[in-house]
C-alpha cells in the first residue's frame, strides 16, 4: 500500500474514533469531515448551549506533500501520538500549529 493510501486511513480511523465522542456540553453535536479530495480531516464540536453558539476544532489534519500536517490539535493525548501510535513515522508527521522554529525543538518533522 503506498503512503498516501495509508495516511489517508489513519487520518479517517482518527476522524472515524473522535466522532463517536458526544460533546460534554447539552446542544452540542460533533461534526466529523474526511474530504480525500482535499486530503483534509477534522473534528469539530458544533452547537448552542445556554444560550451561546459554539463553535471549535477538535483537531484538523491535512495531508500535504506526503506529510501529514497537524493544524491543530485540542485533543488531550495529542493527535501527534496517535498518528505514531497508528503507524505514521515521525519525520512524515508535521505539527504545523507550532511555527518552523518551535518544530524544530520537537522529534517531528519540521516541514
Amino acid at each position: 500500500m503506498d503512503k498516501l493510501t495509508t495516511y489517508r486511513q489513519i487520518a479517517q480511523q482518527l476522524v472515524a474514533q473522535y466522532a463517536q465522542y458526544t460533546a460534554k456540553r447539552e446542544g452540542i453535536e460533533t461534526v466529523a469531515i474526511a474530504d480525500e479530495a482535499s486530503d483534509n480531516y477534522l473534528v469539530m464540536k458544533v452547537g448552542w448551549h445556554k444560550g451561546r453558539h459554539e463553535h471549535w476544532m477538535v483537531f484538523h489534519l491535512r495531508i500535504q506533500d506526503e506529510k501529514i500536517r497537524v493544524e491543530w490539535d485540542g485533543t488531550d493525548y495529542g493527535i501527534g501520538q496517535e498518528l505514531l501510535d497508528a503507524g505514521a513515522p515521525k519525520e512524515d508527521i508535521v505539527l504545523a500549529f507550532y511555527d518552523p522554529q518551535t518544530r524544530a525543538l520537537t522529534d517531528f518533522a519540521i516541514a
